[in-house]
């Protein structure tokens, strides 16, 4: 392998809390350049839902009691202790550099809290990259006495953790050319940082201490509860629903006055100078069509140049559910008709980038297809109301239909396919009188819409897809159809990426 090549190690590959998680494998990635060897501090750590028992998991497999691993995806670390714990702590203490947490969610923190007291005096605070927001959650919430010993170096804690805040879109002042604003992360890495969205939770009124208290949104189900927090008791029908944040809601106080917030996540461009190479990790993230606060084409703005001039090979994103599911029922998370409409806006701009003088895209429907508008992605009832003939309005709204919007909740369908999923693009029936032949084509995987590129914009572009929430039932896995699904509606889009879901526990070398 030539040097400056990455090297990702999956923990965890899994999302929670819906869908069955499992403690063991929430998400949880290792990245190293290749150019650094195993030096000190020479990986981070990219979310901690799973940390070191994956580093454990890792050793056990290849250990063969050598000073030196020879075999598996650690190949060429030194092991100066006599068994894989141990090996592991000494791993997690001197090689591992920096935790970069994409936002405070318990499936991408928790081990990394549980596995602190690891860490020993004298070898330095280890560190947490973030964004501000995301330090705050962290400081306040976890390393605060109460859910966990304050471990940090701030407000008098034991020092075994430090703080690194992060600008959001870069250090202005650091870096030139294509390395402008990327920070040190570990020996042989930069990185830079953007938020990105994750969903809509309730802003409640400060506490007597005037903290403010978050609930997620997915706590609710469909219809009106009532809710006591301080003194305050309302119901979620009486909500403002527009976009607020902690900063500019002023008068929370008393009934009715609670706002809604948006949960920032962030998504890290990681680089290695030697290869002059990058990949991007996503943390949890919603699509721009249905979100309250649109962040996403930003982020490809910046990822479509490095795409164009092949610096950028790999994307790391969540996908979490399949295409049964509402809209309403994606609590901040994609699906594969989601991610492909925002995989189009980054393949447009890439685009416009190698092929200037090209025309405009051009789409064309399938002569079997009705006119459903598809110029944002439509859930599976959103399809059904448009292929029978009956008034629905979709659930992915824009404009000033975002701020004034309701939050109510559809019912979602999670009933599996009748048989296995394989390869290739699903048969779709031609639409007819009968109204179950035309709910077999709504709810289908292959888009309504076919892009025609001068060549396919995202060619040897490999998407990984990570934060899967395994259903725990009978029936397919959830990552098979996914993959599927991406796969098919990918193909119609004429995407030219390549989608891979790794597992717990696979490397990846780019």
């Amino acid at each position: 392998m030539r040097p400056g090549t990455f090297s990702l190690h999956l923990c965890g590959s899994h999302g929670g809390p819906t869908g069955g998680p499992r403690e063991d494998r929430v998400t949880g990635l290792l990245v190293r350049s290749t150019s650094s060897k195993w030096s000190a501090n020479s990986v981070i750590a990219v979310d901690a839902g799973t940390l070191l028992c994956g580093v454990i998991n890792i050793l056990e497999q290849f250990d063969n009691h050598q000073a030196v691993l020879d075999v598996g995806p650690f190949s060429g670390l030194e092991l100066p202790c006599n068994n894989a714990p141990a090996n592991a702590a000494h791993f997690f203490r001197h090689t591992i550099g920096a935790i970069l947490i994409t936002h405070p969610h318990l499936d991408h923190l928790s081990a990394f809290a549980i596995n602190t007291p690891a860490l020993e005096a004298g070898n330095g605070a280890k560190t947490i990259a973030a964004l501000p927001s995301v330090v705050t959650a962290i400081k306040t919430h976890v390393f605060n006495d109460v859910i966990w010993p304050n471990l940090s170096d701030e407000e008098g804690g034991a020092g075994l953790v430090t703080y690194q805040r992060l600008r959001e879109g870069g250090e202005a002042m650091l870096g030139i050319g294509d390395e402008r604003g990327y920070k040190r992360v570990c020996e042989g890495l930069v990185a830079k940082c953007f938020g990105v969205s994750h969903g809509s939770c309730r802003l409640h009124p400060p506490t007597e201490n005037d903290v403010h208290h978050r609930l997620s949104s997915a706590a609710y189900g469909p219809g009106p509860m009532k809710i006591s927090h301080g003194g305050f008791s309302f119901s979620t029908d009486e909500l403002d629903t527009g976009y607020y944040s902690p900063v500019d809601s002023p008068g929370l106080r008393g009934p009715g006055k609670e706002k809604w917030t948006t949960v920032e996540s962030s998504v890290f461009f990681i680089r290695c100078p030697v290869a002059k190479r990058e990949v991007m990790i996503f943390g949890d993230v919603e699509p721009d069509s249905i979100s309250r606060n649109p962040r996403n084409k930003r982020v490809w703005e910046v990822a479509a140049p490095k795409i164009a001039s092949e610096q950028l090979r790999a994307i790391f994103i969540e996908c979490s559910y399949n295409d049964d599911v509402e809209d309403d029922y994606l609590y901040g998370h994609l699906c594969p008709r989601h991610l492909i409409t925002e995989l189009t806006a980054l393949a447009s701009i890439v685009k416009e980038i190698k092929f200037p003088e090209s025309n405009a895209i051009k789409k064309r429907k399938p002569a079997s297809a009705p006119d459903v508008g598809t110029d944002v992605p439509l859930s599976p009832k959103s399809k059904r109301l448009a292929l029978t003939g009956e008034k629905g309005q979709s659930s992915s709204r824009r404009g000033s239909n975002r701020s004034t919007r309701r939050h109510t909740r559809a019912k979602a369908s999670f009933e599996e396919p009748d048989e296995k999923l394989e390869g290739g693009s699903p048969t779709v029936s031609q639409p007819a009188t009968d109204v179950g032949i035309n709910t077999q084509l709504a709810e289908s995987s292959d888009p309504l819409t076919t892009h025609t590129w001068p060549e396919p914009p995202l060619a040897g572009l490999r998407v990984y897809v990570i934060h899967i929430k395994d259903h725990l039932t009978d029936g397919p896995p959830a990552a098979e159809r996914i993959l599927h699904e991406l796969q098919a509606q990918g193909k119609s889009a004429g995407l030219g990426c390549e989608f891979r879901v790794p597992d717990r526990g696979e490397s990846i070398f780019i």
